[in-house]
């Protein structure tokens, strides 16, 4: 028997519907080096299904290149691809991707020694398949209660784009602007252009991104996160 074969054996695998501390998520996710998606959400385990290409993988890419774009121009924001969050001992996601501000530059998340980020993020994207998902449930509820002050979901089958935006201790939807633009509230200039997202369209979402980014509300905050460097 080998070393990871024995470490099975004696930790129980990780099920859909467990009932879980934290702490004992980890250890049995630790111990399944093949598993790649697991969480913890209100200490019941949720597994992932096998990820689809059109449904899951080119959105979350298109999401992924669109954030980071944004971000290569502002120290201190830091963009992850399905990193693990500690939120609590009942609550530990791995969203698709997430868009955090360095401790440092005044966020209100950090990572570990460990290297998990430990506390919320500002801004995290989950792809969905539809309203009927737990990322527009129990999720979504998780997310507000630990306050990530932005939470944007595409839901794929249903070809929508609900982009939430923590007020007063609610989620609010964002408007679609009349230009067809949702804008963030909480990152000046990160600018999405809806109908171009959900017709595949990459051309028109770095487009309205570069709009959001020569704005000049984009500029000011530019300024102020590289004022922190200086200082």
């Amino acid at each position: 028997m080998t070393l990871a074969q024995d470490i099975v054996s004696v930790i129980p695998l990780l099920e859909g519907g467990d009932r879980l501390t934290r702490l004992e998520f980890e250890r049995r996710y630790l111990a399944m080096p093949d598993c790649k998606k697991a969480e913890l959400i209100e200490g019941r385990v949720y597994m992932a299904s096998p990820v689809r290409a059109r449904k899951h993988g080119k959105p979350h890419s298109e999401m992924m290149g669109w954030l980071y774009i944004y971000q290569s121009q502002l120290p201190g924001l830091e963009l992850l691809d399905n990193a693990t969050v500690r939120l609590d001992q009942d609550n530990e996601p791995q969203p698709d991707c997430c868009l955090r501000i360095a401790a440092e530059f005044g966020g209100q998340s950090g990572v570990s020694d460990d290297d998990y980020i430990e506390g919320a993020p500002e801004l995290v994207v989950e792809i969905a398949a539809s309203t009927a998902s737990y990322d527009l449930h129990e999720k979504k509820e998780t997310y507000r209660k630990h306050g990530v002050q932005e939470y944007l979901v595409w839901r794929v089958i249903d070809q929508a784009i609900d982009w939430f935006c923590l007020v007063e201790e609610d989620y609010v939807l964002l408007p679609i602007d009349d230009d067809g633009l949702i804008r963030s509230r909480l990152f000046p200039g990160l600018w999405l252009s809806v109908a171009d997202v959900l017709a595949w369209n990459t051309t028109g979402v770095l487009a309205g991104l570069r709009s959001g980014m020569a704005s000049a509300e984009f500029t000011a905050f530019q300024r102020s996160v590289s004022s922190v460097l200086i200082s």
